[in-house]
């Protein structure tokens, strides 16, 4: 993916605030300090584009910024952070819910999870919730340049494993450090891309 254009529209807590859907959207999503900024800022080829935190739970809006003026990409809050006051932890779910279930320009979901930690209630309940919703995912694995080649192989086989057979040998390994996955993502997304659009779209 060439990228030419790249700009913050808007940060959003309610849906009377978000954009007008008038392109797709691939929303990004993850518990809190899995490196989802990071990950962000390296698709899109900006260092401070989406703002990182050494602070879990940091970011508490949505986040939607414009790609080559063809897509949108949203940052979600992250989520299950337990330091986090639980009427912020509410508000957060009641801006997931919001947001997953009214944006009809949503495609596909891009779920990050830190490669050295195994899925927790959290991230299991979420890919539930979005396979029972039919709303699309894929699983990025993040923080693989901490982990020897082996490790990785290994925590990858103990991931998918916990996710299940539907994601086996699907997930992408992703480091924002070394680049490592940023095509094969870009790949993933542009394919979700030309799925929706028309025949006549495709052909040309």
């Amino acid at each position: 993916m060439k990228i030419h254009h790249v700009t913050f529209v808007k940060s959003a807590a309610r849906p009377e605030q978000f954009p007008p859907p008038s392109m797709p959207e691939i929303a990004f999503v993850g518990r809190s300090n899995v490196g989802k900024s990071s990950l962000i800022n390296t698709l899109v080829e900006r260092r401070n584009l989406a703002k990182t935190s050494n602070t879990p739970g940091r970011t508490q809006l949505i986040n939607f910024f414009s790609v080559n003026e063809a897509m949108m990409l949203v940052d979600l809050p992250g989520y299950g952070f337990a330091k986090v006051p639980h009427s912020i932890k509410k508000r957060w779910g009641e801006m997931l819910d919001s947001y997953f279930k009214q944006r009809q320009n949503l495609i596909l979901i891009v779920f990050i999870l830190d490669i050295r930690r195994s899925p927790n209630k959290d991230d299991l309940s979420l890919k539930d919730w979005l396979d029972d919703s039919h709303i699309p995912y894929l699983f990025v694995l993040t923080k693989t340049d901490k982990l020897s080649n082996n490790q990785v192989l290994h925590q990858k086989c103990l991931i998918e494993r916990e996710l299940g057979d539907r994601v086996r040998n699907k997930t992408i390994l992703f480091s924002s450090k070394t680049r490592r996955g940023k095509e094969e993502l870009w790949q993933q997304i542009d394919d979700y891309i030309q799925s929706i659009l028309s025949p006549q779209k495709l052909t040309e």
